[in-house]
């Protein structure tokens, strides 16, 4: 199991890296300000649009050899951009290149893995080892936000590319070595197989949990993005200072990915975790947005955002423990999972960065992520009354299905 979470961890540096390492590639690259922003979503955009299908893709090809092929790809691409020559003028459709094939070797681990989870717990444990599993994401992008300031100063961004290669190449080892743990989690090369993969997602419950996701997605970025900015251009902070304050705010969702996979698996609602999660979070957003409290209860409020927010991804990906027959039904479920959570991403950012153009200043972007937790709210509420009708068909045909 631990295996197969650190195959999350290593792919999830892959996106944490780049945020630090970009200011000192637009100097090397001469990247423009448009093209930052490609290089910064190019994650994101692909995510969006192809993470229900990789889903699926996964289903068919298998959960360990897709996972094997995300870490595979995600290294060769990291390793391909260290080519990237600023003189050529094919430079920046190198990086672009290379920032597609991370994205796909991304979206390949972050459906696939929890398949390789789910296999290697013992029933009795799944739905907390799936909690253990949601840490991926902010383990490893803060991962690589902490060791930013130790190798931008010195070999720079490709030493961080680098490190991030060989990551994902010993989290493969790691996992082949212990790939007769995961025999469970096979595809299925059947045409008809396709069917009873989507017949999960004709429930509104996965629906629902993914929205709830994505509106998370919204608040935990508005403060990604939010933070450093506030850190290095409105109180002058050196960037090692802005590295580890970020990345300590990034790191507390690890401990509340835990917290709610153990509420989880002590039997709590999806929906009432997601609903109480979602009125504290935008009772914090609205503290941490106000210019007139003092930057260290401002910073605090930060930090206990991602901390609690953090039960939400555990509560949502851990569904899949309950909801899923097979393992091409957990890879469809975290398809749609990913996907909500990054629609989130993709659509919250800009938005947030409209609102405070518009406005002048970022207090304003309270009442994007306010609005966001609301919804949330009401989202947890929902699939607190669908949860239990859902459950309850979901074991009834599994029972009916035993022989």
């Amino acid at each position: 199991m631990l295996a197969a979470v650190l195959g999350g961890v290593a792919i999830g540096m892959n996106v944490g890296k780049v945020p630090l390492a970009l200011p000192a590639m637009r100097i090397e690259l001469g990247l423009t300000l448009m093209q930052s922003g490609w290089v910064s979503s190019m994650l994101t955009t692909l995510a969006v649009v192809a993470a229900l299908g990789f889903g699926l893709a996964a289903g068919r090809i298998g959960a360990l050899r897709m996972v094997l092929g995300g870490l595979t790809l995600g290294a060769a691409a990291s390793l391909l951009a260290l080519t990237v020559d600023s003189r050529s003028s094919h430079g920046f459709a190198l990086l672009i290149v290379t920032r597609f094939f991370e994205g796909a070797g991304f979206l390949a681990v972050a459906v696939a893995g929890p398949s390789l989870v789910s296999a290697a717990a013992g029933q009795a444990d799944r739905r907390f080892a799936l909690g253990v599993w949601s840490t991926y994401m902010p383990a490893g992008a803060g991962l690589a936000m902490a060791l930013s300031p130790l190798l931008l100063p010195e070999p720079g961004w490709r030493g961080l590319w680098c490190l991030s290669a060989v990551m994902l190449m010993l989290a493969a080892a790691a996992i082949w070595q212990q790939r007769e743990r995961y025999a469970q989690a096979g595809g299925s090369s059947h045409t008809a197989a396709l069917g009873p993969t989507l017949a999960v997602l004709r429930q509104p419950l996965p629906w629902l949990l993914a929205l709830a996701f994505g509106v998370w997605a919204v608040q935990h970025f508005a403060l990604i993005v939010w933070l450093p900015t506030f850190l290095k251009e409105q109180r002058g902070l050196s960037p090692g200072w802005v590295a580890v304050l970020s990345c300590t705010m990034l790191l507390a969702c690890v401990p509340g990915n835990l917290i709610g996979g153990a509420l989880v698996q002590r039997g709590v609602s999806r929906g009432r975790i997601i609903a109480i999660a979602h009125g504290l979070t935008g009772l914090c957003g609205l503290g941490f947005f106000n210019d007139g409290l003092p930057d260290g209860m401002r910073y605090a409020l930060c930090v206990a955002l991602s901390f609690i927010g953090g039960v939400i991804p555990a509560a949502v990906m851990s569904s899949s423990a309950v909801l899923a027959r097979s393992p091409q039904q957990i890879s469809a479920l975290q398809g749609l999972i990913m996907q909500g959570s990054q629609a989130g991403q993709f659509i919250g950012t800009p938005l947030i960065a409209a609102v405070v153009a518009a406005s002048g200043n970022w207090a304003s972007a309270r009442w994007v992520t306010g609005g966001a937790a609301l919804i949330g709210l009401l989202l947890g509420l929902a699939a607190l009354r669908a949860e239990g009708p859902a459950v309850k068909s979901i074991n009834h045909m599994k029972t009916a299905a035993k022989p």
